[in-house]
């Protein structure tokens, strides 16, 4: 199933005029009575004041709203996410840690990976977010896996965005941090089989689990159609889920092609003592001995990272996703923003298909980091420049790989970077206050936006979405046709409530396992 539509282009020079557009939020005043021409997937010219602006171009039916009522900002860009439709609360995961909500994901069944990745997709760009990082960490397995990685690029062709496609790699410790025995040991005997078999499976080997990353890599940019919207990484799940010898294949894949690398690092505590009895030496200094740190590399979380391992990512040019509304779901902790900050690191703003209200809503991810990392008094250093910089900038190079974010910056509404906005409504943003005429409405939208207040997004030159339909696909069809199939599969399967038991005896086995520390190999 593709679900696509005749889209919504642009001509070569197009025009799109507004009350306001704040062009970098913080850095410098919003423009008034602004016309953004287009041309191609850049922005060819701003203009501000009364006239004609960019005449010669024709005028973009971007929305109804008239262009008194539209504020223009820079587009977001997601550097952590996983591409699945269904919330965790969904299939009743809440408030639980990582370590027992990974195995809830088991309870959605394999349906058709286009499905998924569209729905997916197009919650994303009506949420604001015109370039995405895709860790393919959760396989459909109903085509085989070239099929399945072209399935989601298509999607990603279809809605009109950028993303970033990270093949999973893992082949170690699928139950826990520590071998399977161990964990399987601590359950009560009447659910070991059943994790075992479906939880335990044991890994392809690394050559093959390789050669199908090529396949996949090579499938996607053999298609130039999809390969301007995808750019295929190696995506290692993370360490304690890779033996050495896999690690050292991607570091050398990544250096030989200059491919990017994403993965995740000290997302829990569990996994920051795992590290430290595994890593004596440290596990970042590891790392780095491999040659796996670079510009290419972007680690999801480091919630537990210190502060001589940041100042070594930073030196390396690593980025960090930070994942604020996850790891507070998942228990996981509070990123130390300040000193990766202190450090220099590369700082980018991640929603890992877990906002605070499940939603992809990036502008109000964007205020909730800063609400929690801003700093208090007088002592507060990181400006409104900053936090834009971290929703909407950095993230551009986790998804489109170093290098080529230089090539068509984003983030910024500038002659040169990429045609990527948003159209905001001016009236949602002032809600029940009303704004008033001729100030600046950059401190509402700092202080209250919200993906609510998006009615259109414009990705690479084109109209992705207007008055919140994605004009590409027919998104409600697909989310309609998505949620029949997930049904009927669940209702298909006769094992689907006692699996989801077991499930929930086996997250509460976990609790007294890492608790009691039996991860560790002094346990």
């Amino acid at each position: 199933m593709t679900g696509s539509r005749d889209n919504a282009g642009l001509q070569d020079a197009v025009r799109v005029r507004a009350a306001w557009a704040a062009c970098a939020p913080g850095s410098e005043p919003a423009l008034r009575d602004v016309a953004v021409s287009i041309e191609g997937d850049r922005i060819a010219a701003i203009k501000s004041g009364p006239g004609d602006q960019a005449q010669g171009a024709s005028e973009l039916d971007c929305t109804q709203l008239s262009p008194g009522c539209r504020l223009l900002v820079p587009a977001l860009a997601n550097a952590h996410d996983h591409g699945r439709t269904y919330r965790s609360s969904t299939l009743g995961g809440w408030g639980l840690p990582l370590e027992a909500w990974l195995p809830l994901l088991s309870l959605l069944p394999g349906v058709d990976p286009y499905l998924v990745a569209a729905t997916s997709l197009a919650r994303s760009v009506r949420r604001g977010a015109t370039a995405v990082m895709v860790h393919y960490t959760r396989i459909q397995g109903t085509v085989p896996p070239v099929d399945e990685a072209l399935s989601v690029a298509r999607a990603a062709r279809d809605v009109g965005i950028r993303i970033g496609f990270a093949v999973s790699l893992r082949d170690q410790q699928p139950l826990a941090y520590c071998p399977d025995e161990r964990v399987l040991a601590k359950l009560r005997p009447t659910i070991r089989e059943a994790i075992v078999r479906r939880l335990a499976t044991p890994p392809p080997p690394i050559a093959v689990q390789l050669d199908r990353f090529s396949q996949i890599a090579e499938a996607i940019e053999h298609d130039p159609s999809l390969a301007a919207h995808v750019t295929v990484q190696l995506g290692p799940t993370a360490v304690q889920w890779c033996t050495p010898a896999l690690l050292e294949q991607v570091a050398r894949i990544s250096a030989e092609q200059a491919r990017p690398v994403h993965m995740h690092m000290f997302e829990t505590r569990y996994q920051r003592e795992w590290a430290d009895e595994q890593f004596p030496q440290g596990m970042v200094c590891w790392l780095d001995s491999m040659g796996l740190l670079s510009p290419r590399l972007t680690l999801a979380h480091c919630t537990w990272a210190r502060p001589d391992e940041l100042a070594l990512l930073a030196e390396r040019g690593v980025t960090i996703a930070v994942n604020t509304s996850s790891n507070l779901h998942l228990r996981s902790g509070i990123a130390p923003v300040a000193a990766m900050r202190a450090a220099g690191c590369r700082i980018a703003m991640g929603l890992d298909g877990l906002a605070f209200d499940e939603d992809d809503d990036g502008l109000r991810e964007m205020r909730l980091a800063g609400a929690l990392h801003r700093g208090f008094g007088f002592e507060a250093d990181w400006n409104d420049a900053s936090l834009w910089q971290f929703a909407s900038a950095t993230g551009r190079r986790s998804v489109v790989g170093a290098g080529r974010d230089d090539a068509l910056p984003g983030g910024r509404l500038a002659a040169g970077s990429a045609a990527d906005l948003l159209v905001l409504d001016l009236n949602r943003l002032d809600g029940d206050f009303g704004l008033i005429p001729d100030v600046d409405p950059s401190a509402p939208l700092m202080a209250r936006g919200c993906a609510d207040g998006i009615a259109s997004v414009i990705a690479g030159g084109q109209l992705r979405v207007r008055d919140g339909r994605v004009t590409g696909i027919d998104e409600p069809a697909l989310r309609d046709e998505l949620a029949s199939r997930t049904r009927s599969a669940i209702a298909a399967d006769t094992q689907w409530r006692a699996w989801r038991d077991t499930l929930g005896e086996f997250a509460e086995d976990l609790g007294p396992f890492y608790r009691g520390r039996h991860f560790l190999g002094c346990c």
